[in-house]
């Protein structure tokens, strides 16, 4: 008995050793210029089009929509198509980002610029997708309120094809590059970067699944081939 508790402790002091290591702060800081990869799942190393294929799968897996279009300006009518069918107001609040797309092609009632509570439907443009879940990668900055993300109940979101990763890891290095690869961690990181999922959900209460818990409840997202600029 006491060789078995004498080897638990030895395992835990170990343990202890390496945590201690792992936050000293030459370590960290190394981490953070190194940035070493965690183990990365092989589904997710696909050619372009079989990484299109399976976010679209995994995205509607989790309640989100999925459709594709060819460019840029025919993301309005997408829009305008995806609240018709839905019997959704027509009325937008879009990214800055995206201000410039021809709106007036429709009739859509467009703004652009911060949510607030009175906004129904924002249409957001993510920084990355990853296929091998999925999910959206989207951050903060002037061409994109992080509102836009959250209070609205319908949230259209535009992914580039061209953007669309296998893995995590492959997205945080692309946020890296933006502002050069050996930049400070807060040089090149934004204020909010977030992974969106699937449409806000919850099952706390008595284990029924709720859609829009904390954020939207639609998740409508537009994949299209070529860049926005």
């Amino acid at each position: 008995m006491r060789g078995s508790r004498q080897a638990i402790l030895d395992r835990v002091r170990a343990a202890k050793k390496d945590m201690l290591a792992a936050t000293d702060s030459q370590a960290a800081g190394t981490r953070l210029q190194d940035h070493p990869a965690n183990l990365i799942p092989k589904r997710g190393s696909l050619d372009k089009e079989s990484r299109i294929a399976l976010f679209k799968e995994e995205a509607e897996k989790v309640n989100a929509s999925v459709v594709r279009v060819a460019a840029g300006e025919q993301i309005p009518q997408e829009v305008a198509r995806f609240l018709k069918e839905n019997n959704i107001p027509p009325k937008v609040k879009s990214a800055p980002r995206l201000k410039n797309l021809p709106w007036s092609t429709t009739l859509l009632e467009v703004d652009s610029g911060i949510a607030d509570g009175d906004d129904a439907v924002s249409v957001t443009s993510a920084f990355a997708a990853v296929a091998e879940t999925g999910t959206l990668v989207v951050h903060s900055g002037p061409d994109m309120p992080t509102t836009l993300n959250f209070l609205p109940l319908t949230n259209i979101a535009v992914i580039e094809a061209d953007k669309i990763y296998g893995n995590y890891e492959q997205a945080f290095n692309k946020l890296r590059q933006k502002d050069g690869e050996n930049q400070p961690l807060l040089d090149y990181m934004p204020r909010t970067l977030c992974f969106i999922t699937g449409p806000s959900r919850s099952a706390d209460i008595e284990q029924t699944l709720l859609l829009g818990a904390h954020g939207p409840q639609r998740l409508h997202i537009i994949i299209i081939d070529d860049e926005l600029g």
